[in-house]
């Protein structure tokens, strides 16, 4: 196909139509074009491509649709499934309408939501482990919960999951189930509420065990992780795992097998970016991890007081930062030097302090510390 409109020995004028965009996973794929001419011949010569090899496109897997119109659709249904997703678009406003990148009002907003089929599958999955737990304690039916919900629940994270209200209604359904299962070991809900259900950070509605507030076993939620279709961000066209960009790949995933966790993560916390001089980090950049409070003032070595910065930059940061501690331990010493005089009656003779009660060693004034 011709990108330019000319005409060519293979391509005549007036014929010019853009290129379908096909997405494909293993032996999933989906065509994508605003002709549906071109997407009936596609599905043809796939057919025939396909009849040369001995496959065939399944019927029951196989349909034409629209994303916006039902009435253009095959079975009358816009939209479709991919992978566990359901892709449509819905009317809006032009308040509330995605726009074209020209700036035009599109006049519709495109959702990326679970499908139905997924959903039923999750919920029914854990309708199973509940079920599976009936008699077991607790922390059991928790500790089997839980990697499930955290599975699900990421694997939408690019998804509009959390704004349909997908991730609150798995919520309720599975505080039904837990209800039902609270109900079932203590006779009735109101003491399976009092039993099995606790108040942790404000939340009084969390299902956790009372072997102890601080190191309580709680159920995760699903709109903990919440999700959103906008802040996924494509792979450049010129990126691949194998390239040995180690700075792109760590920043995007958060780990690389060539890159020191700790880096990893943080590159990706910071998108990139060394929040010092707020330049991009590029793959010839010597990176060194650094404690935004100094520990030599109270700084703790957790990853909210870490961060990733270039080595000159990490230079400057830290040469303000001895300021403040020679600061600190300079009032520390004043101080103690203060609590010293105020132990003792002296006098000054001469422009030397003399003391009238006793004589103080020099480790009394240290207690024993060495300062210079």
């Amino acid at each position: 196909m011709s990108g330019t409109g000319k005409e060519t020995w293979f391509h005549k004028k007036g014929t010019h139509f853009n290129p379908p965009n096909i997405i494909r996973y293993a032996d999933d794929f989906v065509i994508l074009h605003e002709n549906k001419a071109v997407v009936q011949r596609c599905r043809e010569i796939i057919s025939e491509w396909l009849a040369g090899i001995g496959l065939e496109l399944k019927p029951e897997k196989t349909r034409l649709t629209h994303t916006f119109n039902p009435e253009l659709s095959e079975d009358g249904k816009a939209g479709f499934d991919f992978l566990g997703h359901h892709i449509q678009q819905h009317p809006a406003g032009k308040y509330r309408s995605n726009t074209n990148p020209q700036g035009t009002i599109l006049g519709f907003n495109t959702l990326i939501t679970p499908s139905a089929k997924a959903s039923k599958v999750h919920t029914e999955e854990l309708g199973r482990i509940i079920t599976k737990h009936r008699s077991s304690p607790q922390a059991a039916l928790i500790k089997d919960l839980n990697p499930i919900i955290r599975g699900w629940s990421s694997f939408y994270s690019n998804s509009d999951a959390q704004g349909v209200g997908e991730l609150s209604k798995q919520d309720y359904l599975l505080y039904l189930k837990l209800r039902r299962w609270a109900k079932r070991r203590c006779g009735n809900s109101k003491d399976g509420h009092v039993k099995y259900w606790d108040s942790i950070n404000g939340n009084n509605w969390v299902f956790a065990t009372r072997e102890g507030k601080a190191n309580s076993f709680r159920l995760l939620s699903h709109s903990g992780y919440g999700s959103s279709s906008t802040s996924y961000v494509k792979v450049k066209g010129d990126k691949s795992p194998y390239d040995g960009d180690l700075i792109y790949w760590s920043s995007r995933l958060g780990t690389h097998p060539q890159m020191p966790n700790r880096k990893a993560k943080l590159l990706k916390q910071q998108k990139g970016r060394c929040p010092w001089c707020g330049l991009s980090f590029q793959d010839w950049d010597v990176l060194e991890v650094d404690h935004i409070i100094p520990k030599a003032l109270s700084g703790l070595d957790e990853y909210k007081n870490l961060q990733l910065l270039h080595r000159h930059c990490h230079d400057e940061k830290t040469a303000l930062d001895l300021k403040e501690v020679r600061k600190k331990d300079h009032t520390k010493f004043q101080e103690l030097l203060s609590r010293f005089w105020e132990k003792f009656n002296w006098e000054w003779v001469n422009d030397i302090p003399n003391f009238i009660s006793r004589a103080v060693r020099k480790s009394d004034m240290t207690n024993g510390q060495h300062i210079e």
